[in-house]
């Protein structure tokens, strides 16, 4: 006579097998949890019959989690040796970081289903495992032997937990144990939880201890003087106000990496370039506390014209050639990008030495902006006159247009912007031209603006000395950074965006541009619901990649899903819930309008 768990195993085989081979969910003898990872699993296109996960051999072996699991794993390890089981840890992303085997033959068999260290065994690739259902779902679970949605994975079973940090909550990773099917099976669950446990008690020790000692450190330091100071740890940044006023988040990033690749040096220095184009000078020290490395506390000094010291060893024209590839800061605009310094030093050239300019370029790139800030950077005391071809065609005005050009002020120090030049028409032309040269000879600079330069009418054409590109936003993704710390600063005082914002708004194409985004972040502050911007207060189109026209009906429905995830944090379980469909509807949609919602937290 067949044991219970033996005629269960057999039960839920055969129910593996029909849900396989036809449409209908699976049978209710497959616990719920099971059912909705074979769901997801089989949608995916998981394989059943090998296992086929990524590799990553190069990872951090010294990383917090890791650090943490690592005495845990010792205890278990020791108390579980020459029995069959494996504990295994990964971070929150599926990648198995450290794994303990008591007995040879599981060895084997779980290197052969490369359950090992490097490997990812997250849902998404294996189907359901228990490691992938804990993370996917974040709460404990079992997965017993032919529960396991591949057929190489049915000879073990294995329980699983998330490891949280104990203070903000987050998934840092999954615990997990791993044994050949038998009695003990059923005791794992407790046991792993109570691992997980352990876990993230020594996770909010060491992190309790290392905050303690970097605000001990920044203390001392900030207590002599204002110069800026900044305070580097895994999960705390402290600046003092000197800092603050000249670094933004990427900036924090670039110097943390700086101050990792210093090595244990106790005390170093070294030169940084920020985001905006400033060289920083770095004096790095590394503060320790009683759980290990805390992190970094960093002394800087600006140097606010790094050229200087190069033009006492450099000849005139070396400087020059220097130069030209600085940074060239304009006031109220933002960016490094090569493409960017170049039309910034040609139009600040041309507006010094009144050259008339045609400056082409993407709708929302900011070439009217360009033109202001080169205009006042020559002194001048009054705006640039802005005079739009379109509207005077709109207007019905059309043979107008060159009167209000010759209405415009003109004489040194004046400045003429003839907006949208591709629509001044074939008669307009010859009185158009007739205008813009009569502003030329009375010192007038004149600049024309349009969306690509074959566009000028050819009686214009003359008008026009020289021709610059703006480059469009998607092409200086780099300068991203800066020019959202550049508008939010415009929006107001003390907002700032969330860590997790800038990956989502790197991933947008940008069609309009500046304008777009400056329209984005200006929405997104007014609707904001704490001090920053988060996820969710960005527009629903932001988290869709898909590249296809949608129809009005086909966008409010992407929206109402992406909002629907982002109400619950990215758990599709909960968000199939609220919206009244079945979780396998919300990954066909997902992937559908390319939804791209980032990974919970």
């Amino acid at each position: 006579m067949l044991s219970d768990s033996t005629a269960r195993d057999r039960k839920i085989a055969r129910a593996r097998l029909q849900f396989l081979e036809n449409a209908a969910p699976p049978a209710p003898i497959v616990p719920a949890g099971i059912r909705n990872s074979w769901q997801r699993s089989k949608y995916l296109g998981i394989g059943t019959d090998e296992v086929v996960v990524p590799y990553q051999p190069d990872y951090d072996r010294e990383s917090r989690l890791v650090r943490a699991a690592t005495p845990v794993l010792d205890r278990l390890e020791q108390a579980l040796a020459g029995s069959d089981v494996c504990v295994i840890v990964t971070d929150r992303n599926g990648w198995v970081r450290d794994r303990r085997v008591g007995e040879k033959r599981l060895s084997a068999h779980l290197d052969r289903v490369h359950l090992a260290p490097g490997f990812n065994y997250a849902e998404q690739f294996v189907g359901t495992n228990g490691i992938g259902v804990a993370l996917e779902e974040r709460r404990p679970n079992v997965v017993l032997g032919t529960e396991h949605f591949n057929e190489r994975l049915q000879t073990v079973s294995c329980a699983a937990a998330p490891i949280r940090n104990s203070v903000t909550g987050r998934v840092e990773g999954a615990m997990n144990l791993t044994c050949w099917n038998g009695p003990a099976r059923t005791l794992m669950a407790a046991l792993v939880q109570e691992a997980a446990a352990d876990i993230e008690r020594v996770m909010y020790e060491s992190s309790s201890s290392h905050q303690r000692a970097l605000l001990e450190a920044f203390q001392q330091v900030t207590h002599y003087g204002d110069r800026p100071v900044l305070c580097l740890g895994q999960d705390l940044v402290l600046a003092n106000s000197a800092a603050t006023a000249r670094l933004s988040g990427d900036d924090h990033r670039l110097l943390h990496e700086a101050a990792a690749e210093l090595g244990h040096a106790p005390r170093t220095r070294k030169r940084v370039q920020l985001t905006g184009g400033e060289t920083v000078l770095m004096r790095c020290r590394r503060i320790d506390s009683s759980a290990g490395a805390a992190g970094y506390l960093l002394e800087l000094a600006f140097t606010d014209h790094p050229s200087d010291q190069a033009g006492s060893r450099t000849g005139s024209r070396s400087r020059e050639e220097q130069g030209q590839a600085l940074p060239w800061p304009l006031p109220g605009l933002a960016g490094t990008d090569p493409a960017w310094n170049t039309v910034s030093r040609t139009v600040s050239r041309c507006a010094r030495e009144r050259t008339p300019l045609l400056l082409h370029g993407e709708t929302g790139t900011g070439k009217s902006a360009l033109v202001r800030a080169t205009h006042a950077l020559t002194g001048a005391a009054s705006a640039p006159v802005v005079v739009d071809a379109v509207a005077s065609r709109a207007a019905d005005a059309g043979t107008d247009l060159s009167a209000a050009l010759r209405a415009a002020p003109a004489g040194p120090g004046r400045a003429l912007v003839l907006r949208n030049v591709h629509a001044v028409t074939p008669e307009q032309g010859p009185a158009v031209a007739r205008a813009l040269d009569a502003a030329v000879a009375q010192g007038t600079w004149i600049v024309g603006t349009l969306h690509r330069a074959p566009g000028v009418p050819e009686p214009l054409r003359r008008c026009f000395v020289e021709a610059a590109a703006v480059p469009a936003l998607r092409h200086r993704l780099a300068d991203l950074p800066a020019l959202v710390d550049c508008l939010l600063r415009r929006i107001g005082t003390g907002v700032e965006c969330a860590p997790e914002v800038l990956p989502l708004l790197r991933r947008h194409d940008w069609p309009g541009n500046i304008r777009q985004l400056n329209d984005v972040l200006g929405k997104a502050a007014a609707g904001r619901r704490t001090y920053r911007i988060e996820l969710r207060d960005l527009p629903p189109s932001l988290h869709s990649a898909g590249s296809r026209s949608l129809s009005a009906w086909e966008a409010a429905e992407r929206d109402t899903l992406v909002q629907a995830l982002l109400e619950v944090d990215g758990n599709k379980l909960l968000a199939a819930q609220r919206l009244g469909i079945s979780r396998t509807t919300i990954y066909r949609k997902m992937r559908a309008y390319g939804i791209t919602l980032p990974a919970r937290h």
